[in-house]
């Protein structure tokens, strides 16, 4: 059965989740304040859902301690923010997903289902997934980077983003395709999101080597290659 773990300040909302929720076959566990909800050890939890308007800290800078020793629960903000900017903020710390409020329950379920399906698949090869690029390693069974034998540190997005331009394999990925992928959702014109992470990683995979990995294809997009 699938544990999730429930910060949700509105007693009311939380209990109607956790109601609707366990009918559906989960198991849920309910908290009200962040601070309590990080004193539970993280790792045992499969999945999360997070309001961003919280008690003691918000719910994106509770996403980001999760993700600093669970790499791998998918996480669903909930929140009543609907800009774009608190969405990419939440994506940005490592949430998988992100819904506004007032949603529908059949929503919120078709979600989560989603995401645990991604998981599982991710989680059912049982093999180690090794991109190589030159001298750069990306090990994708345990998200972690290295040039040269040394480990790189990444945020979640720019991992992502890193990953996805290795899975193509040397083909030029859209601008497009990354925002849908990366941070599922498509940018307004003229948003600069992706170049700034792109120059983020070019910052930490090529600053410093001869050997330049990240490309630009004018006009449309990017790529990862050894030229």
């Amino acid at each position: 059965m699938v544990n999730i773990l429930i910060l949700e300040d509105d007693q009311k909302m939380a209990s109607e989740l956790k109601l609707f929720l366990n009918n559906n076959g989960f198991n849920c566990e309910i908290i009200h304040d962040s601070k309590p909800f990080l004193a539970l050890d993280l790792k045992e939890f499969d999945f999360y859902l997070l309001d961003i308007n919280v008690p003691t800290l918000n719910g994106i800078e509770v996403c980001k301690r999760i993700r600093e020793t669970n790499r791998h629960s998918p996480i669903l903000m909930l929140t009543a923010y609907s800009a774009v900017w608190h969405k990419v903020q939440a994506l940005n710390f490592g949430a998988d997903d992100y819904l506004v409020k007032p949603f529908h329950l059949e929503e919120l379920l078709a979600r989560i289902k989603a995401l645990l399906r991604r998981t599982s698949l991710q989680a059912q090869t049982g093999e180690e997934v090794v991109y190589t690029i030159d001298d750069l390693v990306i090990n994708a069974s345990e998200m972690k980077v290295y040039r040269a034998g040394k480990e790189i540190g990444l945020t979640p997005k720019e991992y992502k983003l890193l990953e996805l331009l290795a899975k193509a394999k040397g083909r030029t990925v859209s601008k497009q395709t990354i925002s849908e992928e990366v941070w599922d959702i498509n940018f307004e014109t003229g948003t600069n999101t992706i170049e700034v992470y792109i120059n983020f990683l070019r910052s930490k995979i090529d600053k410093g080597f001869d050997s330049k990995l990240i490309h630009t294809r004018t006009g449309y997009g990017y790529y990862l290659k050894q030229v």
